[in-house]
């Protein structure tokens, strides 16, 4: 039987998590050959909310609210509102590509582009409290004339109100609300002529949504206490010393994590260049887990609370279902014992071959010889970091717009 995701229509908390998760089958760090995803994602999602691997520039946050709110304050209808809303996302590409930024969605496609930034970036906005509706994006679009009607029904409240001397409950208003009432306007050339550069004022009303969203967050601490930095990873940033004791335990269990299933990475890969009988990919992949293995931090996985790190990363809106659990702390267990000698540990080697076969069945590329000639050569092979390559670029952004 096929496996199905369903939300119940009038669970919007739901509906979010399980539309995020079909979003990350589009990532490409979500390709995930050992099913280590959830715990990835759980560290990323406590760390930097609103985020993902294929946001890239943070104006965007920007950009789709504007386009939505310009086309309902036309009250445009249903049955032409997605349609309008994708002609002018589409729209952008070339100004955006004139202005010589980085980070274009449609670079190489143009106007054919096949993912639309509004669905990259819809979880982000209801995160950061910039989207106000609960809706998913398409029911979003078919429900806005309701909204249009909710409005009217609102302003006839008010005039009833005003009559009788009273006020209308703040909440009902709010909630005729698609977007956060403070969004900056756009710039008078919108969207015909546009660039990644943010304002102050733009970069003030994103600063101050992730504050009141995510105020405990390690996104918020540094949005509002640390210039970018350039590092490989967020545990290596320079003002580290001053993140609280939370976020510190957090990034250590992170990064050793990380440290850990990135032996079971190259491993994986180191076997599958064995069993393509290829002597230059096994050498290829040999050299990284040597370099692995010797800069291993025993001391410190000896001394890793596994429990603790269960505690950390479940029940945050992502399952790790017991046979992750198992495989990971198997894996751990095995690293303990010798880091060097893992690719000549029989066990050690069957633990990896058997979580592959279980995730992929069929397609397994140690039982399946289609797949296995498939294979591109690499997979997985790049340490955790938990999106701070995409992190970083937003917080450049965010801070250039400060200094405006």
């Amino acid at each position: 039987m096929p496996s199905q995701l369903a939300w119940l229509d009038h669970d919007s908390t739901a509906r979010e998590r399980t539309l995020r998760i079909l979003s990350l089958f589009q990532e490409k760090e979500s390709r995930d050959e050992l099913g280590l995803g959830s715990v990835r994602d759980s560290f990323a999602d406590q760390l930097f909310p609103g985020t993902s691997t294929i946001q890239t520039r943070l104006r965007y946050m920007l950009f789709v609210p504007w386009i939505y709110r310009s086309l309902e304050e036309k009250r445009l209808p249903a049955e032409s509102f997605a349609i309008q809303a994708e002609l002018q996302e589409r729209g952008m590409v070339q100004p955006l590509i004139d202005s010589d930024d980085q980070g274009v969605f449609g670079r190489v496609a143009g106007k054919s582009l096949k993912r639309l930034p509004s669905s990259v970036y819809w979880a982000g906005l209801g995160m950061w409290g910039i989207r106000l509706t609960p809706f998913s994006q398409e029911e979003y679009h078919r429900r806005i004339d309701e909204t249009y009607q909710a409005r009217h029904t609102l302003k006839a409240l008010e005039r009833e109100a005003r009559i009788r001397g009273d006020d209308v409950d703040q909440e009902q208003r709010m909630a005729t609300f698609s977007w956060h009432p403070q969004l900056p306007a756009p710039p008078e050339e919108f969207p015909s002529k546009v660039d990644f550069s943010l304002s102050r004022e733009e970069s003030e009303f994103i600063r101050d949504r992730i504050r009141v969203a995510c105020p405990n967050s390690l996104l918020s601490f540094l949005v509002w206490h640390c210039e970018p930095a350039d590092t490989q990873a967020p545990w290596a940033h320079p003002d580290y010393a001053s993140f609280s004791d939370q976020h510190k335990e957090l990034l250590t269990h992170a990064r050793l994590f990380s440290e850990v299933m990135h032996g079971a990475s190259l491993s994986y890969n180191v076997q599958l260049a064995r069993l393509r009988k290829n002597d230059d990919l096994v050498a290829g992949h040999q050299a990284p887990f040597d370099q692995w293995a010797t800069s291993f931090p025993l001391e410190e996985v000896l001394a890793w609370s596994v429990s603790r790190l269960w505690e950390l990363t479940v029940d945050h809106g992502y399952i790790v279902r017991q046979q992750t659990r198992t495989f990971v702390r198997d894996w751990i267990n095995f690293t303990r014992k010798s880091p060097k000698d893992l690719l000549s540990n029989i066990e050690a080697l069957n633990l990896i071959k058997r979580r592959e076969m279980k995730l992929k069945g069929s397609r397994s590329r140690f039982k399946n010889q289609r797949a296995l000639e498939q294979w591109g050569g690499f997979s997985g092979v790049s340490r955790l970091v938990y999106r701070w390559p995409n992190v970083k670029v937003l917080l450049n952004d965010l801070y250039q717009g400060t200094k405006r």
